[in-house]
């Protein structure tokens, strides 16, 4: 798959992640397989007025290329400059937001606040197009409501703009993240236009990712919650697609083996006060669906220092790798008693 002159390695890009995509995860999946990566979204005022946190989420790390910066805003000038600043710091793309949903940004008319407006929208990716060389994309959801499904419209006026691709979300903005993603109106949308397109929303198993390139004809696959606590879901998917035999799921080892490397990541990142903070909600992700995840859950949202994570997190593979003892044994007992 190939963006404007950047060819992806596999069609697969990690979706935009408020609090959950910045640099340390973002080098994890594009180890793990990923084809892209794309940052959590930052704002054009913010870089425009130079607030410090703003800009230190431009940072990039040559490890996790091809990346894009995503941006939100609503002014087709304050976009164009914000873009060049992008362009000037490094990034291999900039990504347009116009899905997020929460209302802090869809009442300053932002986000998917801009599904109400394709002419907007039109105006404000043509001005990002023209303001730089590098390729410029945009995420955007079905549409605003049931009654407001216009993600085909958008992704035509997106297109006539300039951009290089699009990914589709299936849900409207009235749907948040809950219900079921609509896949017809992403397989609508990838008939409509000829930019490639990625589908995303559902898609949290191999199977799932098989299924939407089947049902709707995308160029690939953006995959966000799917991959919270589950990044190998990348690895998977891209052996599957080399048409090689699909890996192992991770071990228990495995899995907090890179929860442990996680928090080491994010503390070189951000320093460890911060960090241990941010990884009590990475650490549940990482043990969802795994023996005693709720108890342990709890405590690790008390953890204030590395050592008391690490420390944790040791008692929490002893008692983990204990019931999977007592499981083998279980089964063992009732096979040979048959």
């Amino acid at each position: 798959m190939q963006i404007g002159d950047i060819k992806l390695a596999a069609p697969l890009a990690l979706a935009p992640m408020a609090g959950i995509t910045d640099l340390p995860f973002r080098l994890i999946c594009r180890r793990l397989g990923c084809g892209m990566t794309v940052s959590e979204m930052v704002s054009a005022k913010g870089l425009l007025y130079k607030n410090v946190k703003t800009t230190e989420m431009l940072r990039i790390d040559d490890g996790e290329r091809p990346t894009a910066i995503q941006l939100f805003g609503s002014v087709p000038e304050e976009l164009a400059e914000a873009a060049r600043m992008v362009e000037a710091s490094g990034a291999d793309m900039i990504d347009f937001n116009m899905g997020c949903p929460v209302p802090k940004i869809v009442n300053n008319g932002e986000g998917s606040a801009l599904m109400k407006q394709p002419q907007l929208a039109h105006d404000i990716l043509a001005a990002m197009v023209k303001a730089v060389k590098i390729p410029v994309t945009v995420k955007f959801r079905a549409g605003w409501d049931d009654s407001n499904r216009n993600a085909v419209e958008i992704a035509k006026a997106v297109e006539a703009a300039g951009v290089s691709a699009v990914a589709v979300h299936g849900r409207t903005r009235q749907q948040f993240y809950e219900g079921k993603a609509d896949w017809g109106i992403i397989a609508e949308v990838k008939q409509a236009v000829k930019v490639p397109v990625f589908g995303n929303g559902d898609i949290f198993t191999v199977e799932d990712g098989l299924r939407m390139l089947e049902e709707t004809g995308v160029d690939g696959l953006m995959i966000g919650r799917g991959a919270d606590g589950n990044p190998w879901i990348f690895r998977e998917l891209a052996a599957v697609l080399r048409g090689e035999e699909r890996p192992a799921a991770p071990s228990l080892q495995e899995r907090l083996a890179q929860a442990a490397e996680h928090l080491d990541m994010l503390i070189d990142y951000k320093g460890e006060h911060i960090s241990v903070k941010e990884m009590r909600r990475h650490i549940s992700a990482y043990l969802k669906g795994l023996p005693h995840a709720a108890e342990f859950r709890g405590r690790f949202h008390k953890v204030d220092t590395r050592e008391q994570f690490m420390e944790l997190l040791a008692e929490y593979a002893a008692c983990a790798a204990h019931y999977y003892e007592a499981e083998k044994h279980f089964a063992q007992s009732i096979v040979e008693e048959r």
